[in-house]
């Protein structure tokens, strides 16, 4: 079997999280390399070290993807004797492109946040900082006896038809449709230059705009038509709220030493901080990973009996802790849910089976912190 394109691999991944859902000033999306290549092997990690690398090497891998990025800042230089430098010349030397989705990934339906949340066992969640507001359209095909139910699951497979919790949401209505096929057609139904009237039925549909491309051409495959007739059009209503955290409710309350205890055998850490009057129970849990510190204030209008996130500064914890709302740091370094995350993710967006291409998980543990 032949080899996967790397561009070809990113296009997929970006239909899951795009790099337009990041937020400003992040550096997403390639880093060192080329994607312009065949990928047999991809390796997905929390952060590019030297050990992530020679492990890539060692199982020779052709792309990674990273959720922090290897490259952040704008660099001065590249010189190869410092650490950085040496990394990425390695990368180099092996023919190991680099990607990195960073706060898309965090911001994307079943990304960073959702993966965390479903760790936990939490239900009807909800974005907790807004970050961006995704416009929806309407998609109207018209389609040929026989071919409905192909067509509608085409739509709902590549994303269109979502309305709350809710998947594959469409209209039909029988019609009649009419057409003169040109001398230069095929047509699948009727005669060149006589006038057919087809038996149709219209199906809309609704798609967020970042979608659009994806399920037209999943409608334009699936569609028996040389050319499918179809209409879009904006909706003059809310579109579909993206951002960076989430909210959700356990599914019975538990003790706060009990969530204390469900927080370290989830995400397979010794030790949390905490801050913060203790709960009497834990219902309602806002998560947001990484550094969330900025954010605590969206934790605490929400309702949210704890507040789950990194890094937590002394100052930040003091301030949520005095406005009535505990918060539990559990370290940075629980984003590395995210490594099997993007990889059975992956294996879902493109057939393996079809290729010979390979998903790993690094085994490397980038955790900074010893905890004694």
């Amino acid at each position: 079997m032949k080899p996967a394109d790397g561009r070809t691999i990113i296009e997929a991944f970006e239909t899951w999280a795009p790099r337009s859902l990041a937020v400003e000033k992040d550096n997403v999306g390639l880093m060192v390399g080329t994607l312009n290549k065949p990928v047999h092997r991809v390796l997905t990690t929390l952060d590019v070290s030297m050990e992530v690398v020679e492990e890539a090497v060692e199982k020779d891998i052709d792309l990674i993807i990273a959720h922090h990025p290897l490259i952040f800042k704008p660099l001065a230089s590249l010189e190869t004797s410092g650490k950085k430098g040496s990394i990425i010349e390695k990368c180099i030397k092996h023919d190991i492109a680099v990607y990195a989705a960073h706060t898309n990934l965090d911001i994307a339906d079943g990304g960073v946040n959702d993966m965390l949340t479903e760790a936990l066992g939490l239900g009807e969640t909800e974005v907790l900082v807004p970050t961006t507001e995704i416009p929806l359209k309407k998609i109207t095909a018209f389609v040929p006896e026989g071919h409905v139910e192909t067509v509608r699951s085409a739509l709902g497979d590549a994303g269109a038809g979502h309305i709350g919790d809710y998947s594959h949401c469409t209209f039909a209505a029988d019609g009649t449709g009419t057409f003169i096929p040109g001398d230069n057609t095929d047509p699948y139904l009727g005669t060149r230059g006589k006038m057919e009237f087809a038996a149709e039925t219209r199906m809309e549909t609704v798609v967020p705009e970042t979608l659009l491309p994806e399920v037209t051409k999943a409608l334009e495959n699936a569609h028996p038509y040389e050319e499918p007739a179809y209409d879009v059009y904006p909706l003059d209503m809310e579109g579909e709220i993206k951002g960076l955290g989430r909210t959700g409710y356990l599914p019975e309350p538990l003790s706060y030493e009990s969530f204390i205890q469900l927080v370290k055998s989830t995400f397979g850490v010794k030790h949390v901080r905490t801050a913060g009057t203790e709960p009497k129970e834990v219902r309602k849990v806002a998560v947001l990973g990484g550094d969330g510190n900025k954010f605590w204030s969206h934790a605490l209008h929400s309702g949210a009996d704890v507040y789950i996130t990194g890094d937590l500064y002394f100052h930040t914890a003091q301030d949520a802790a005095m406005e009535g709302l505990n918060t539990i740091d559990p370290g940075h370094h629980i984003e590395q849910i995210m490594k099997e995350g993007v990889k059975r993710k992956m294996e879902t967006l493109i057939d393996v089976s079809a290729c010979d291409l390979t998903f790993y998980a690094s085994t490397i543990s980038t955790e900074p912190f010893t905890f004694r």
